[in-house]
């Protein structure tokens, strides 16, 4: 897949699934726009011609609309950015709700919103959402608030695929299952017992390991390019078997 004269906007990129995938862009010969809440670990991009860097927070809507609203061009957007919340609805809370929403589900509404004038303008374009397969495809224990953003990610997906379909823009959706990142680390970290925690995660997936971002990225390539000119408002699981 060659992505020449191609523009992407991918959020979150500055470790996991957005970095490895604003990393294959580039070497696609993609002019990547990578974003993140955290901007420093951007800096190792900040010398490659292709590429632009920013801090952006998807939850303040008027810096996305500042960033992506000042750019000439866009072919392509990866919404990347998320949280994990752990619990159940007994104990959740107000404030895990509201966060949760306003990360996984109005954060790429905001960027899709803002992006949308380029994206129709470019005639090809392709948005790719990050769900998961904790969503309305499995449950998983301990994944309320997740899992409930995470549908509302293909719920999200599937309006703006049949809104947009006759303009030449697609949506679809990634629902990957536990894929073993910095931030999947700091979460077990936390667990008091990383181990434990590993082992928990790695034997709920039937191949009996975890995904690593590479395994990811050629889907997540594959929707922004237009080999997959025919395909819109899907969800993918790519998920190791475990909705299977």
């Amino acid at each position: 897949m060659n992505f020449e004269d191609k523009t992407i906007l991918v959020t979150a990129a500055a470790q996991g699934m957005g970095r490895d995938a604003a990393e294959a862009l580039l070497e696609a010969d993609a002019h990547v726009i990578a974003t993140d809440v955290n901007a420093e670990p951007l800096a190792t991009f900040a010398d490659h011609p292709r590429m632009q860097i920013a801090q952006l927070d998807v939850t303040d809507g008027a810096a996305v609309q500042d960033l992506i609203g000042g750019l000439d061009r866009l072919d392509g957007l990866f919404n990347c950015a998320g949280i994990v919340h752990s619990g159940t609805i007994e104990t959740a809370r107000e404030g895990d709700w509201g966060l949760a929403f306003d990360v996984n589900v109005r954060g790429p509404a905001r960027c899709i919103q803002a992006a949308l004038p380029l994206l129709l303008a470019a005639e090809t374009a392709s948005i790719v959402n990050m769900a998961s397969v904790v969503s309305s495809v499995v449950g998983a224990p301990e994944r309320c608030v997740y899992g409930t953003t995470k549908a509302a990610v293909i719920g999200l997906t599937k309006s703006v695929a049949k809104d947009y379909v006759a303009k030449g823009l697609r949506c679809n959706a990634i629902c990957p299952g536990t894929v073993h990142t910095p931030s999947l680390d700091e979460r077990l970290e936390a667990s008091g017992d990383y181990d434990a925690a590993l082992k928990a995660f790695t034997e709920r997936q039937p191949m009996g390991r975890l995904a690593d971002a590479s395994e990811i990225t050629p889907l997540i390539l594959y929707l922004l390019s237009e080999a997959s000119r025919f395909i819109t408002g899907q969800a993918i699981s790519i998920d190791g078997g475990w909705s299977a």
